[in-house]
């Protein structure tokens, strides 16, 4: 059972250090009602930085709770922006949930970020730069506050090479006055040994945001010897979200039943890791 919903206007301490339109980030919660402290799935959908996918929304954040999750949806800030507004936006909202653990009942080792096509690049930038200090000035936060335990990374967006990029998305993201920083929200060039553990799934037939994204950085994690699972199917078009007729488009298309054993395959994955008690849910 659900407890009413939450809806959190999140702060924005970067105000006048980086530009973002004077928008203000989101956080709506859909919590479970339990006796034991659950793991919580942050989802931040995709849109190629400018719109967020309600399809990537809602129905993802309850099908989380479907499998013994906390779920949380954030809005943040979309294009014109500057990099790292969107990042300061997920940090924030991650030192929220951590700040709110005990009231909201969420297991402080089990919170997972996930992102779906260009929120899986903002998922995967929080998991890279959480620790190097990049938002030290820019969130009131220590590192342990924005950090991400798991990651759940959905067709993601990766790299800002011209050869494999979804170039709409990367151009959103930094900002017509940071676009010499490329390489520097090229995610597979800067993962440590701090990133998260990480669950990946993606497409061979997505034409929108290329296989080489997440290949990409499956290579990046590998070589720094993450733990990491990753799921490659051959069918599915881009922007799939469960692959089933709930989250299908108005024209019936973004359904692929292989892939739609995502979510299962993903709490498998998770269990064998963070135990996710059925016991205490009501």
């Amino acid at each position: 059972m659900l407890k009413e919903s939450e809806t959190i206007i999140l702060p924005v301490h970067y105000s006048g250090k980086v530009f973002n339109s004077n928008q203000k980030p989101v956080l709506k919660t859909y919590l479970l009602e339990t006796s034991v402290p659950l793991p919580l799935v942050l989802i931040c959908p995709g849109g190629g930085y400018e719109h967020l996918s309600e399809r990537e929304s809602d129905p993802v954040a309850r099908k989380m709770n479907s499998l013994g999750f906390h779920a949380a949806v954030l809005s943040y800030s979309l294009a014109p922006m500057e990099f790292p507004a969107a990042l300061c936006d997920l940090a924030e909202a991650v030192a929220t949930i951590r700040g709110r653990v005990a009231e909201w009942n969420v297991n402080p080792d089990g919170i997972v970020v996930a992102g779906f096509s260009a929120g899986g690049h903002l998922a995967a930038s929080l998991g890279c730069y959480w620790g190097f200090g990049l938002l030290d000035d820019l969130v009131p936060h220590s590192k342990d506050e924005i950090r991400p335990n798991y990651m759940l990374l959905c067709y993601p967006v990766i790299t800002a090479d011209v050869k494999h990029c979804h170039e709409g998305s990367i151009r959103n993201a930094l900002g017509k006055n940071n676009l010499d920083m490329r390489d520097f929200v090229s995610i597979e060039n800067h993962v440590e040994p701090s990133f998260p553990p990480t669950f990946m799934w993606h497409t061979l037939e997505d034409e929108a945001v290329p296989a080489e994204n997440s290949l990409l950085l499956a290579m990046a994690l590998r070589r720094e010897g993450i733990d990491f699972e990753y799921h490659l199917f051959q069918k599915g078009c881009h922007g799939l979200s469960l692959a089933t007729p709930e989250t299908a488009k108005p024209d019936g298309s973004c359904q692929q039943k292989e892939c739609a054993v995502w979510p299962e395959l993903f709490k498998a994955w998770f269990d064998s890791r963070v135990r996710c008690p059925e016991s205490g849910r009501e």
